[in-house]
């Protein structure tokens, strides 16, 4: 599900550079991997365990950011028996990782990747993430393959999944599917993205479920100063996560119809939670009817404009309650969906990044055969909802940690200054305290001040402090 993203373009100054390694040495978080990891590692690349089907003739395609090497998913799309056919690989990590071996244990530690401004520890080594495990173009990699078909209006017919010898054509990004589909020049496998993503989109209002087009919080070095702004994401991101959410889906209800499994589960957010978002709607001007769901104002925004994309990101606050639901010998769990799907969902497609989805495939691998999972599988599930909470945990921190350091560093010379800003938050039971949303840059902070904050108000903001060292800023009113 979405999250705040952070990136730097260009040279990073040197007290970012320093407070973002500040960070990682308070969180203990690894500069590199055990030496016998390494080896463990280097070996698996060269000798993976292979699967007997041969899926190489067909023509797989990534869709991913352009630096990126990790790459966890390649799919192909095809017209189907009057639907459309779906083929996810995903990469197929337990190909390489010995249960209970070095690489195993490691990544236990790990539990995910985590994603800094100026670079990522990953949850595997590069040679086998960057490498030998990755759906990179041009290269023969053992993968778990999805095939899922689905009928003229994109409802799912049928699911399948095993373990096969796949090989992607071509490594394309967002912004180029989405020219190449715009001006009519995709291939009909990648011009298909948008009918099957438009026609799950449709399938997702039907069930109440939300996408979040959270914006991405982009800080560009330019001229020897930062800049920052939104990059909202493109019709294509969303068309692409429609495709995982639909292998999601599939993994899940393969999982509960087989009785043992792990889930992504979500449960409904409680009335307080949605009427402290009414405040803040008010606080940005938003209008939100009464009789309109907050499902449906959500798809009514505009991630382009600076208080819908505040709004977004308020709305992150909604997922926090996500969880890993472990479900054994038939017995179903109470809570088997995610609010946000609005169906039973799984972590299946991130293989690379995440400790879970080696499990849900290996999960899902055993439900399709109809035999019993791996022992290792069943022996771990106990624990997996615990690591993956503190991995987390873990996650969050360094996401909001990350991004007070870079608008610290944003604005760490502009102390004294006078901004153009909006009270958006205020504390229930502090009313001088809250938080303010800058016209430009954009930035939102922490105010105080001695009186009652104008809730939804625009309001002149001085900047009181602005120190990467301390990853924190503060306004005061004008």
């Amino acid at each position: 599900m979405p999250r705040r993203h952070i990136r730097v373009k260009g040279a990073p100054e040197a007290p970012l550079r320093a407070a973002l390694s500040a960070l990682r040495a308070d969180l203990g978080v690894p500069d590199s991997f055990p030496v016998e990891v390494l080896a463990e590692a280097e070996g698996a690349a060269k000798a993976p365990a292979v699967p007997a089907h041969d899926a190489t003739d067909i023509p797989f395609f990534t869709v991913d950011p352009p630096t990126s090497r990790d790459l966890d998913q390649a799919m192909h799309l095809s017209r189907h028996d009057g639907g459309y056919r779906v083929r996810y690989a995903i990469a197929d990590v337990a190909a390489f990782v010995v249960p209970g071996g070095a690489l195993d244990s490691e990544a236990h530690h790990r539990v995910t990747t985590l994603y800094f401004p100026d670079g990522r520890v990953p949850l595997h080594p590069a040679v086998l993430s960057e490498g030998a495990a990755s759906l990179l173009p041009d290269r023969t990699c053992p993968a778990v393959l999805w095939t899922v078909d689905l009928d003229a209006e994109g409802r799912t017919r049928a699911a399948d999944v095993r373990r096969a010898l796949v090989r992607s054509r071509a490594k394309l990004d967002y912004a180029g599917v989405q020219r190449r589909i715009d001006d009519g020049t995709a291939e009909e496998p990648v011009a298909l993205l948008k009918e099957i993503g438009e026609a799950r989109e449709l399938l997702e209002v039907e069930r109440g479920g939300i996408s979040l087009n959270v914006p991405e919080q982009e800080i560009v070095e330019h001229d020897h100063t930062y800049e920052l702004a939104y990059r909202a994401p493109l019709p294509a991101d969303a068309w692409n996560a429609q495709i995982s959410l639909l292998t999601g889906m599939a993994a899940a209800e393969m999982m509960l119809a087989h009785g043992t499994g792990v889930l992504r589960t979500l449960p409904t957010a409680p009335d307080g939670a949605v009427a402290r978002l009414r405040t803040t709607a008010r606080a940005l001007r938003i209008e939100w009817p009464h009789h309109v769901s907050y499902a449906e104002l959500i798809r009514s925004l505009n991630p382009r404009r600076p208080r819908h994309a505040a709004f977004l990101q308020e709305c992150t606050t909604l997922l926090r309650g996500a969880g890993y639901t472990v479900f054994r010998d038939g017995v179903r769990p109470a809570v088997t969906t995610h609010a946000a799907v609005a169906a039973p969902y799984a972590h299946c497609t991130a293989p690379l990044r995440r400790l879970a989805d080696r499990y849900a495939s290996e999960l899902c691998l055993a439900a399709a055969a109809g035999e019993t999972p791996p022992d290792w599988v069943l022996m771990g599930l106990d624990t997996l909802p615990k690591e993956m909470a503190e991995g987390s945990r873990r996650s969050a921190t360094v996401e909001r940690e990350c991004v007070d350091i870079v608008e610290a560093a944003l604005l760490k010379d502009r102390v004294g200054e006078v901004f153009d800003g909006c009270v958006v938050e205020v504390e229930e039971h502090r009313p001088t305290v809250g938080r303010v949303l800058l016209q430009e840059p954009a930035v939102i902070g922490r105010i105080e001040d001695g009186v009652r904050l104008p809730l939804g108000e625009r309001l002149p903001v001085r900047l009181i402090q602005a120190d990467p060292g301390t990853a924190k800023v503060r306004f005061a009113p004008a």
